[in-house]
């Protein structure tokens, strides 16, 4: 029992591996089949409906069609029509078992009618088509996990923490310079991925790869210790804006002055030195820099398990790493600098440089010594880095070498997390109108002003803080409207558009959150919302409830799909359809005006299972939700 339980939680990697085994020993396939049943008459329903009904089609196909490899092909039906989901193995499996696809399709509909019971119903559809629809009872067990479980929603958690760890490298800004909207979706993305994968079981390490070291630290040494202007504080009292005045000036004295250029490359490299003095500058400016950052994740709403980790964090191990790939021959003097070719040693393509002609290293460097931490030192499976599709290239050639140097487990999964442009309104790249880098700051404090004004023209609630909700709005605003774009797409930033009521935006979400809160208000006399506690069996009486119930019991999925292609607009298409099929309940079945008592508590579990699902769907995006608006 033990064994067939872990097969269908593990899904269907698992059941592959079984299929593999049992191709090759037909002998036990009997108790295969005894293990499974065991499965569907012992084990609760799993809050995964989609991986429950995909195991027990690959059971199905083990069982009857040993010797053939098959894929399970199930899908989300693409209408309510066609049931929950959708097989089309028969249609695959049919030439090659000599069989016409509808018989095919005929015995496994009948060894999933006996594997899954009533627990979902099985319908052969056209020349071989099955379409799987889950059962009142599924749905009723889907609904009530839902409502009575506000931290998990019912879902499982489908890894040990300590078994799986998994690093998210994300936001990465640069030190002495304001954060711009280009680091909007970096921050974005990554800390939703972390929450998620932390979610599902993951032992997430969250790491803001700042830029904190290199050529740009030699510029600002070099400038302020010669400046004399007014702009210059003592170290002191460094702030961001003074800085970024700084940064200008030393990059303009940089790109016109070569005695000021040799001096700062100078001065870089006795940084990384460790020169006293040197060092001391350095801390004042990265500590003026950090600051700024926290605010703005602050309002963000970014996870404070976010642990800077920047460029010179690895300093230390910068020459170990160039003297590991010079010793295997990897590494070669090329034009005065060492570099690193592919495999091919194709001279014509663009090398990784790991040291610069003047000695220094450079984000290359630190890039493999980070890769081989992450992977020595956190023992992860798997690191994300989540930056610019600009980038694709630049960690293609990080992840080859690490992996040739033998410097990461030959395990680890490197994956380079690549997003799109954030655009202005006309397509172009997003600047001011004097064609300056909008800054992140500045952005989020439009979308408040914004925001406030669009609440004092629909609301006037005197027992609601205008200030907080146009803060809370606006910040969702443009998370949301960043979320839900797929990552590697550009997409164009529009105040107007992320800030309406109507269409996949957050205001939108937030009212149905909040439109759920105003039932459970109304209806805290009745005690309505405290019956969903007990098991009930939902009373689907309309289309409109069994249809909330379907789209609640995809919950799971949604986050399982999330997890594995890494694309939160996946959970933001999920919560915009919940918030379309929950209106469309709301509108067609009353609430506290139910024909019964029964019917009444129904729906009430139906509203707090929604509730709930929105709450934990919006707090995984990295957005709270309002009770009132």
């Amino acid at each position: 029992m033990f064994t067939a339980r872990l097969l269908v939680l593990a899904g269907a990697t698992r059941a592959y591996l079984w299929h593999e085994a049992i191709r090759r020993n037909i002998g036990v396939q009997h108790r295969f089949a005894t293990l499974s049943k065991e499965i569907l008459a012992c084990s609760v329903f799993p809050s995964d409906s989609r991986e429950y009904v995909r195991t027990a089609v690959i059971e199905s196909l083990i069982s009857r069609f040993p010797e053939i490899e098959a894929e399970p092909m199930v899908t989300t039906a693409t209408k309510f029509e066609f049931g929950d989901y959708q097989c089309n193995a028969a249609m695959a499996l049919a030439k090659k078992v000599g069989m016409k696809p509808r018989q095919v399709a005929e015995v496994i509909s009948e060894e999933l009618v006996s594997r899954l019971g009533s627990s979902v119903e099985v319908e052969i559809a056209g020349p071989g088509f099955l379409n799987l629809r889950l059962s009142d009872e599924y749905l009723s067990h889907v609904v009530c996990q839902a409502a009575n479980d506000e931290e998990r929603v019912g879902t499982d958690i489908v890894n040990n923490q300590e078994q799986i760890r998994v690093v998210v490298d994300y936001s990465s800004p640069n030190i002495a310079k304001e954060m711009h909207v280009g680091h909007l979706r970096s921050t974005v993305i990554g800390d939703c991925l972390a929450n998620v994968l932390e979610f599902r079981g993951r032992h997430v390490i969250r790491q803001n790869h700042v830029g904190d070291w290199g050529t740009q630290f030699g510029m600002l040494l070099a400038y302020l210790e010669e400046s004399t202007d007014d702009h210059v504080e003592k170290k002191e009292s460094f702030t961001i804006s003074n800085l970024v005045q700084v940064y200008r000036a030393s990059k303009q004295r940089f790109d016109t002055d070569e005695t000021f250029k040799e001096y700062a490359r100078k001065r870089v490299v006795e940084l990384q030195a460790g020169e006293e003095n040197a060092r001391k500058t350095w801390k004042a400016i990265c500590e003026a820099s950090r600051i700024e950052f926290d605010q703005v994740y602050q309002r963000l709403g970014v996870s404070s398990k976010l642990e800077e980790k920047g460029e010179s964090a690895y300093n230390a191990m910068l020459q170990d790493i160039v003297a590991k790939l010079e010793a295997q021959g990897m590494a070669i003097e090329s034009e005065g600098a060492l570099v690193v070719f592919d495999e091919s040693q194709d001279k014509n393509k663009v090398p990784l440089i790991i040291r610069k002609s003047d000695g220094g290293f450079n984000y290359a460097t630190t890039d493999l010594a980070a890769a081989a931490y992450r992977s020595q030192e956190l023992n992860a499976s798997r690191v994300l880095y989540v930056t610019d599709a600009g980038q694709a290239s630049h960690f293609r050639q990080v992840f080859q070498v690490a992996r040739r140097a033998g410097l990461v487990s030959t395990t680890i999964s490197l994956e380079h997390v690549p997003f799109g442009l954030v655009q202005g309104e006309d397509g172009k790249k997003f600047k001011t109108r004097s064609g300056d880098t909008v800054k992140l700051k500045e952005l989020l404090d439009e979308a408040v002003v914004r925001a406030k004004a669009d609440l004092e023209q629909r609301t006037s609630n005197p027992d609601l803080d205008q200030d907080e909700l146009a803060a809370a709005i606006g910040i969702a605003a443009v998370k949301y409207a960043d979320l839900k774009v797929n990552r590697e797409s550009n997409y164009r930033f529009s105040f107007e558009k992320m800030l309406a009521l109507s269409g996949n935006t957050a205001p939108y979400m937030l009212y149905s959150y909040a439109r759920i809160a105003g039932i459970k208000r109304q209806c805290a006399d009745d005690g309505l919302f405290d019956t969903y506690g007990s098991d009930i069996a939902l009373i689907l009486e309309k289309d409109e409830d069994r249809n909330l119930a379907r789209v609640l019991a995809r919950f799971a999925p949604t986050l399982a799909d999330l997890d594995t292609d890494l694309r939160p607009n996946i959970l933001c298409e999920y919560l915009y359809e919940l918030s379309q099929t929950f209106n469309r309940f709301y509108e067609a079945c009353p609430v506290r005006r139910a024909s019964t008592t029964e019917l009444a508590a129904s729906r009430a579990s139906l509203c707090a299972a929604t509730a709930n699902t929105l709450r934990l769907g919006l707090r995984l995006l990295g957005i709270p939700v309002l009770e009132r608006l």
